[in-house]
């Protein structure tokens, strides 16, 4: 089976390769590795790995963390590999159908940044409505979402108390960004985490702002 686990580590030449070398020793076999962030002497990876049958995840983060300075911050099952180019492809295909654009966007959207589902919402009488939804997101058609309209892309609190309480339930990380307009925004969820970093949420509003522009064209 495979698994996305997130590593904080030092980011000096060695680091990654140590860690590597502690999942290797309890049969674990990387599958691709994605630089999420980098600040401040601190480097957060993204790693698919795939375990041997038998063996619990938790086996991830006691050898990771056997390697001085580094922290786990979440692993989870994961489905398929990273690929870190397909906002070029996701893209394409939008332009190709502008017509079903939106719900192509909505449900390429988690396979890039790594989330569990996503939303786009906009405006409605005493809240906002779901315009499109990706495979497995809740099946809401109204919202109460107080911070409409959005400004710019940022990390929202998923202890609020406009969040449905089976998100808050699921430990929900979330994350939105305008999309065109500051009444329409791409809404994306973690179940579980890990927490979004700064430059997913970057990621994010570049990728919607470039939709945005291919959808009004």
């Amino acid at each position: 089976m495979s698994f996305l686990i997130r590593v904080q580590l030092p980011d000096r030449p060695g680091a990654l390769g140590a860690v590597a070398t502690a999942l290797g020793h309890i049969g674990a076999d990387i599958l691709s590795v994605d630089v999420v962030e980098r600040t401040s002497g601190t480097a957060i990876d993204d790693l698919v790995v795939e375990l041997p049958k038998g063996r619990l995840p938790d086996v991830l983060i006691t050898a990771a963390e056997s390697v001085n300075d580094v922290e786990v911050d979440a692993v989870r099952p994961y489905a398929g590999v990273l690929d870190t180019h397909r906002e070029l492809e996701l893209v394409e295909d939008v332009a190709a159908q502008p017509d079903d654009g939106l719900a192509i966007f909505t449900e390429g959207v988690p396979r890039i940044i790594r989330a569990g589902w996503a939303l786009v919402v906009g405006p409605a009488e005493g809240g906002a409505e779901t315009l499109t939804a990706s495979t497995a997101a809740p099946q809401l058609r109204t919202l109460d979402l107080p911070w409409l309209p959005l400004a710019r892309a940022t990390v929202l609190d998923g202890e609020e108390p406009w969040v449905p309480e089976t998100w808050q339930e699921l430990g929900t990380e979330l994350a939105a960004t305008p999309l065109g307009k500051p009444d329409r925004v791409l809404l994306v969820g973690r179940p579980g985490g890990p927490m979004f970093r700064a430059a997913e949420v970057a990621r994010l509003a570049h990728l919607a702002g470039i939709i945005a522009v291919v959808l009004s064209g």
